[in-house]
């Protein structure tokens, strides 16, 4: 059993939830509050993407992202900034013609995922260790093993830590070559993404597989499970030795019918692994973790 185990939120992330849940935020502002909301409940890495304030759907716009880093700056110079880089991977192969692509595509090198990353020098952001089906239909996620590669060289050049996303064990087959590779400084940072149609579901025996799987290696990891299976997740992670990972990208619910807000994730997972006789790291203590820079005064 992990006995400091540090919490990231994921505050918004990219599908749907504007529209089934008033606490989801949108804008800049929005994103921004929350961070600062979870920080002070006791979250101290904020896993970011940013939204279109008009139509609320997912964006690589770099000067969102600076105004949500901005904005929280302003206020926190402690809690770990953690901005998606995935952004731009996905695929909707035709159905006649499979290069015939439909709207949902937005395809782009691994150079232009990264490019807010560049711009702005986050603590962490995310490096998705493979492709893979999005629920079903012909919608794909595209990271192929060299674009996963050119991640990790580019994160490295930068002095952004990756967090490694992995969604499945084949993915997982893949980051542990690059493991041996010495592909990344310091204790690698994983998050096992658990329930995401169709990778690996959110069950003690998957989490517990992967965590075996890293167990002789320099790694912290993570693992998320989506949602209702956010809550027992966050358990099972502290009792195989991980730390968790909770948040409105992946559950709008606190309960069935009760809609829930971040800060009541953050509390909630608090909640679990202080009953289970565990501490929550402060941000301090998880960036001397992760092998990141202290804060800036």
């Amino acid at each position: 059993m992990q006995s400091e185990v540090f919490i990231t939120c994921a505050v918004t992330g990219t599908g749907p939830g504007p529209k089934k849940s008033p606490y989801v935020p949108v804008t800049p502002a929005e994103i921004a509050a929350d961070v600062l909301a979870v920080a002070e409940a006791g979250a101290a890495i904020a896993h970011v993407h940013v939204r279109d304030p008009q139509t609320a759907e997912g964006s690589r716009e770099t000067e969102l992202y600076a105004e949500v880093l901005e904005r929280v700056r302003d206020k926190n110079h402690h809690i770990i900034m953690n901005m998606t880089a995935g952004m731009g991977g996905d695929l909707e192969i035709g159905v006649d013609d499979p290069l015939d692509v439909g709207p949902m595509t937005d395809l782009v090198s691994q150079s232009e995922r990264l490019v807010h990353i560049k711009e702005l020098r986050p603590d962490i952001c995310t490096l998705d260790c493979g492709s893979y089906n999005v629920g079903e239909g012909n919608h794909v996620y595209i990271s192929t093993s060299d674009q996963i590669r050119a991640g990790a060289q580019a994160t490295r050049e930068l002095g952004v830590k990756p967090e490694l996303e992995v969604f499945d064990l084949g993915q997982l087959d893949f980051v542990i070559k690059l493991l041996e590779e010495d592909a990344f400084e310091g204790p690698a940072m994983l998050q096992f993404c658990l329930g995401v149609s169709f990778g690996a579901p959110p069950t003690t025996a998957a989490m517990k597989v992967m965590a075996d799987a890293v167990a002789k290696h320099h790694v912290v990891w993570s693992a998320f499970g989506v949602g209702r299976m956010q809550m027992p997740m966050v358990a099972q992670a502290v009792l195989l030795g991980g730390n968790v990972r909770v948040g409105l990208e992946d559950n709008i619910w606190l309960s069935k019918g009760v809609p829930a807000t971040n800060v009541a994730l953050v509390d909630r997972a608090r909640t679990i692994i202080e009953a289970m006789g565990g501490h929550v790291m402060c941000t301090a203590a998880t960036r001397d973790k992760l092998g990141l820079a202290s804060a800036a005064a």
